[in-house]
């Protein structure tokens, strides 16, 4: 009797432990009650009093990472908590990945102005899609090339070129 009630116990006990079909993406309010947490890319902007969701950002903003919004937040929203796209953002060609249930994946390509006047929108072509768990915004972008990297860049150029002037100098000097 002892056994099948310690066996229980332990069965009971692993039964409440384990989270089978728990989405891990989506949780109700926040552990930090509140609190914005920024360490190592990973921002909770939760609400507490709503359903979460987890969604990433990546590329030319100030603030990529991972973050913790509530699932009413828009792109544009989201845009805003990761401090906004850089100087060297292309912002015509934004992009939001998205992998269905199915493993397969998704891309919805919009502008920044797509999202600024998606109410007016009269082309047909273009989906604005609401933000759901796992979703990956993307922001490409160039690096911006500032005075010094142009100059160093032309300082190795120049030295290779009087290099390869010595060498071949060198070479017919001594034939």
């Amino acid at each position: 009797m002892i056994k099948k009630l310690l066996f229980f116990a332990i069965l009971f006990s692993l039964a409440v432990q384990t989270n089978f079909a728990q989405e891990r993406n989506v949780e109700l309010g926040s552990a930090y009650k509140g609190l914005f947490q920024k360490q190592g890319g990973y921002y909770d902007y939760s609400d507490p009093q709503a359903i979460n969701m987890k969604v990433s950002v990546w590329g030319f903003v100030k603030y990529p990472g991972n973050y913790l919004i509530p699932t009413y937040t828009t792109i544009i929203d989201l845009l805003s908590y990761a401090g906004g796209p850089s100087a060297n953002s292309h912002l015509d060609d934004l992009r939001l990945y998205r992998v269905l249930p199915d493993s397969t994946q998704q891309m919805f390509k919009f502008s920044f102005e797509d999202l600024l006047w998606e109410n007016k929108l009269e082309v047909k072509n273009r989906i604005i899609p609401k933000l759901i768990a796992k979703d990956i915004l993307v922001i490409p972008g160039s690096p911006k090339l500032y005075f010094k990297d142009v100059f160093n860049i032309g300082l190795r150029i120049f030295t290779l070129l009087i290099s390869l002037t010595v060498l071949i100098i060198r070479i017919f000097q001594n034939t």
